[in-house]
C-alpha cells in the first residue's frame, strides 16, 4: 500500500513540476531577459493567418514618405519613431493599426529595466483579463523582415513574437511591439526579431517607463497608457517635399554646364590694343630722337 502511495505522490509531483516548466519555458511568465519580448502561445489562432499582402504605402488612405514619422503619445510622455522603408510589411501594418486607432488605450504591459518595454496587446484594455495580458493580437502574424543592418540599438522599434520552438519561421505578432532601452542587453536579439523602426525623439520617456516598479511578471505597478499613435504631419510633409524634389531632379536632370571658354574675340582685342600701344610708343620715341638730332 505504501508503495502505491509513494508512486502516486511522485506522479503528482512530476505533473506539477512539468506544468511549471511549461509556463516558464515559453518565455511568457519567466523574468529572463532573453525571453521577455516573446508572446504567449495563445497570441494567434492556429490557422496561422497572415496580414493583408498589400504592403505598399499607396494602399493607405493617407500619403506618407518612405520612412514616416509617428508619435507614440503615452501617459508618461511622447516617443517619436521612424519606420524603416526596407521592412514594408511591418511599416504598413503599424501605420494601418495606428490610423484605425487600434492602439488607443492599450498599455505597456511588460517592462524590464535595462532591456525593453513592450505594448500593443488589445487585452490590456480590460483589467479583468490581467492573466491574459501578452496573449492578445489582431488575429494574424507578419512574415519576418529581418535586415542585418537594423540592430537592437537603444530606441530600436521591433515586433514581438512567439519563441522559436513554437514559431521556427520567426513570424512577428500582428500588433505587439517593443522598444529597446539598453542595447548591450539586447545584442542576442539581433537577427532573431524584426526591427522595423527607431526612436528619433523621447528616449528619456523610454528610460522613465523602464525604471517603473513591476510585479513578478514584469507588469508595471503604474499604468502606462498608449493614448494614441499618430503620424507627425509636419515632419512627414517635409520629408514628402524632399522626396518629391529628389524625384524631380532624378527625372529631369539639369544639363551639365560646359566649362566657360575664354572669349577669343576679347583676347584678340586685348592683344591688338597691346600691339598698337607698342607701335605708338615706338613712333613717339622715334619722333623724340629725330627732334633731338
Amino acid at each position: 500500500m505504501k508503495r502505491y502511495l509513494t508512486l502516486a505522490v511522485l506522479v503528482v509531483l512530476a505533473v506539477s513540476c512539468g506544468g511549471r516548466r511549461g509556463q516558464d519555458g515559453d518565455g511568457t511568465q519567466g523574468d529572463s531577459l532573453a525571453t521577455a519580448v516573446q508572446e504567449k502561445p495563445k497570441d494567434r489562432p492556429k490557422s496561422n493567418a497572415k496580414s493583408t499582402p498589400d504592403d505598399s504605402l499607396a494602399a493607405l488612405k493617407q500619403k506618407f514618405p518612405e520612412e514616416p514619422i509617428f508619435d507614440i503619445l503615452t501617459s508618461m510622455g511622447t516617443i517619436r519613431v521612424k519606420l524603416y522603408k526596407d521592412t514594408p510589411k511591418h511599416r504598413a501594418n503599424f501605420i494601418r493599426l495606428a490610423l484605425t486607432h487600434y492602439y488607443d488605450g492599450l498599455l505597456f504591459h511588460r517592462v524590464v529595466e535595462d532591456f525593453v518595454i513592450q505594448g500593443g496587446d488589445p487585452f490590456t484594455r480590460d483589467s479583468t483579463r490581467l492573466e491574459e495580458w501578452g496573449e492578445g493580437g489582431p488575429g494574424y502574424t507578419i512574415d519576418p523582415e529581418i535586415v542585418p543592418e537594423h540592430t537592437h540599438k537603444k530606441g530600436a522599434l521591433a515586433a514581438a513574437r512567439r519563441g522559436n520552438y513554437a514559431n521556427p519561421m520567426k513570424e512577428s505578432s500582428g500588433s505587439q511591439f517593443y522598444l529597446v532601452q539598453n542595447a548591450d542587453n539586447c545584442k542576442h536579439l539581433d537577427g532573431e526579431y524584426t526591427v522595423f523602426g527607431e526612436t528619433v525623439g523621447g528616449l528619456n520617456v523610454i528610460d522613465r517607463i523602464a525604471a517603473l516598479r513591476v510585479d513578478r511578471y514584469n507588469r508595471p505597478l503604474r499604468r502606462v497608457v498608449i493614448m494614441r499613435i499618430s503620424p507627425n504631419e509636419q515632419l512627414n510633409k517635409r520629408a514628402l517635399e524632399e522626396e518629391e524634389r529628389a524625384r524631380e531632379e532624378l527625372e529631369n536632370p539639369v544639363p551639365k554646364q560646359e566649362e566657360a571658354q575664354p572669349d577669343e574675340k576679347k583676347e584678340g582685342e586685348i592683344i591688338t590694343l597691346q600691339v598698337q600701344e607698342t607701335v605708338d610708343s615706338s613712333i613717339l620715341r622715334g619722333r623724340k630722337l629725330k627732334h633731338r638730332d
